[in-house]
């Protein structure tokens, strides 16, 4: 799949071409007029047509793209920067005929400044991709951009997917695909509105295959949803692949292992290696050495933020110079690892962001990052990526939980696809408080958290800093403030992380003989998420949540409860999700205690309706005040 990424915008120096001929054909006065899109009124940018012509030559496969852009403001002014990304080596792709002119209405004149071929680059990105590069000249609100180029692809099976929907709202986008018989290509047509033009042409005796185009009109910027599990799912577009496997994913594992940027890489030996594994060895249990082994990679190293299936500098260059990015570092930690004898494989995948794993379609060029996996027991695993300085090795990432990968045993030579379970993040809260009657609460929490949660709120803390962390994430209620804070097991991964607090929280004032309290308001479950009517993505909530609050609250003297809520219990109709509310009074203290517990964490868009009537019920007994009256 080709995208377009914003750059950082790159100085060019270009004249301005006034001219009579329009190179890339009419442009509507009108367009250059428009100050808004019409089907999109706060979008800051637009696409005014993205057209695509598809054929082959030979058993080459040349796609011609044509790109209009019409600037609003100067927060899209970022859309003139262009990056094309394509894949060489396995794909065999290359980038040719770039145009590219920035079009300005001055007065009743139209002005063409193209971009100078000389400042149009070709950028290395890694063994398999290169990139176009290049920014549009003298753009400002009201401009119009545009660029056409020919990809071309030797391999006659790389058939170029084709996106309608983006982070732009297009006002027309079509495909001209065309196809030879020789070359058997399934395709899926993935769009949720009325199509404009959905045209299959037969083969004539002047060509070798049929066409068929495809067009859709005012398709509106692509929005995330909250928990969105993989985004690039619900863009609409059309899909091609092959009728038929060439190789399987046995193939690709052997070459990935055989490849001098990846599986001959485990074998190199490492500075400073045998100390590492002496100390290792001196630890009595396979989990201590993973630990030990897992923990001094994970401080050696530094991520560079770049996901690779490969090396680019090696495993050993990477050592030494303490950076890597990620494959270079699950690299390393499974050559220590195997030096201590521990028995451990690899699993390459796509992360979310790349895009889903496809079991039907074989390529190492759809894997961008490796992780090391460890089996504790029959039914207990662990999953190790060293390059987060935040991930634990006794929990599975988050963002790791619930993918399909490549299983590859270098010693064994065994190569699968497994799926990765999910893991599990808990947090328990414990808070003790007085009411005061001035309408005051005051008192202390103890907040543990583990797994997922843990890594959040380390990331966090460590972004925020401690004390600016209390003020924006432990405090985002405005009325609380904290007083006093401490943390403990920050630096034990193999322990919940502990935050202790001290707070002083203003209630709603009172109201005549009357006070309101809601002991959930030191939650940090955060808002509703499930607001919208309407959905468009499944719905991942990253891992298995429970999430556990309970507090003592002592009524202020001269005060008794009215009417407590009542205690609750409810769940999906599935039980997937289950909630818990018991609020009750004793000797002067309101005893309230909530849980909320998730046997599942991905949920079906057909599954929203229940989901958000769940969450608008629950949400509502969280908000639940207690009324406190005057004796």
């Amino acid at each position: 799949m080709k995208k377009l990424f914003p750059l950082l915008t790159l100085l060019i120096l270009t004249g301005y071409i006034k001219a009579q001929t329009m190179p890339f054909g009419q442009i509507d006065m009108a367009d250059l007029k428009m100050t808004s899109c019409d089907f999109e009124k706060d979008a800051n940018a637009m696409v005014l047509f993205d057209r695509a012509a598809v054929s082959y030559k030979s058993s080459s496969i040349i796609m011609e793209r044509h790109k209009r852009i019409k600037i609003f403001n100067d927060n899209g002014k970022n859309e003139a920067n262009i990056r094309i990304e394509y894949y060489i080596g396995e794909f065999d792709e290359s980038i040719s005929d770039v145009e590219a002119e920035t079009i300005n209405l001055n007065g009743t004149s139209i002005e063409y400044a193209a971009v100078d071929k000389k400042l149009i680059y070709m950028e290395a990105i890694d063994k398999n991709k290169k990139a176009v590069v290049f920014t549009f000249p003298n753009v400002k609100p009201g401009s119009i951009v545009e660029f056409k180029y020919k990809l071309t692809t030797a391999q006659p099976y790389n058939y170029p997917d084709w996106f309608f929907q983006s982070d732009l709202p297009t006002r027309y986008s079509e495909l001209d695909a065309g196809f030879n018989d020789d070359y058997v290509m399934t395709f899926n047509n993935r769009t949720f509105q009325p199509v404009v033009k959905d045209t299959a042409i037969l083969k004539t005796r002047h060509t070798e295959g049929g066409r068929h185009i495809w067009a859709l009109a005012n398709i509106k910027s692509y929005k995330s949803e909250p928990l969105t599990d993989f985004p690039e799912d619900y863009l609409q577009c059309v899909l091609f692949k092959v009728f038929h496997v060439n190789r399987p994913w046995r193939v690709v594992g052997e070459a990935m292992l055989a490849d001098k940027d990846f599986g001959l890489q485990l074998s190199k030996k490492l500075s400073n290696e045998d100390a590492i594994i002496a100390n290792a060895n001196l630890l009595k249990t396979d989990d201590e050495k993973i630990a030990y082994i897992y923990n001094t990679v994970k401080a050696a190293m530094k991520w560079n933020k770049v996901n690779l299936w490969h090396t680019v500098d090696g495993i050993k260059n990477a050592w030494d110079k303490k950076t890597g990015n990620s494959t270079e570092i699950n690299l390393i930690l499974y050559h220590l690892l195997k030096a201590a004898k521990i028995n451990t494989i690899l699993l390459a995948l796509s992360t979310r962001d790349n895009g889903k794993f496809d079991a039907e379609y074989p390529s190492a060029m759809h894997l961008n990052k490796t992780v090391v996996y460890f089996p504790v027991d029959n039914a207990n695993y662990y999953i190790m990526d060293a390059s987060d300085p935040y991930n634990s090795y006794i929990d599975i990432p988050v963002e790791l939980g619930g993918l399909q990968v490549l299983s590859l045993d270098p010693d064994g030579g065994r190569i699968t696809i497994m799926p990765i379970k999910r893991g599990q993040a808990k947090e328990f809260t414990l808070i003790n408080g007085g009411i005061t009657a001035g309408g005051e609460l005051e008192g202390n929490a103890d907040i543990s958290s583990s797994g997922y949660f843990r890594e959040k709120y380390l990331r966090q803390i460590d972004g925020l800093g401690e004390k600016k962390f209390a003020v924006e994430i432990l405090s985002d209620n405005k009325d609380l403030k904290i007083t006093a804070i401490k943390f403990e097991n920050q630096q034990i991964d193999t322990l919940p992380l502990g935050q202790n607090f001290e707070f002083k929280y203003a209630l709603t004032a009172p109201d005549g003989d009357y006070m309101y309290f809601n002991p959930n308001d030191l939650n940090r479950l955060g808002p509703n998420p499930f607001l919208s009517e309407t959905r468009v993505s499944n719905i991942d909530f990253g891992c298995l949540n429970y999430y556990s609050i309970n507090g003592q609250y002592k009524i202020p003297p001269g005060y008794k409860t009215g009417n407590l809520p009542e205690s609750v219990s409810m769940a999906m109709p599935d039980k997937s999700i289950s909630f818990k509310r018991m609020i009750a009074e004793q000797d002067g203290v309101i005893i309230a205690r909530y849980t909320i517990d998730f046997k599942r964490a991905v949920f079906s868009k057909t599954e929203y309706p229940a989901i958000r009537d769940f969450y608008k019920k629950m949400y509502e007994l969280l908000n639940e005040q207690i009324v406190l009256k005057k004796l």
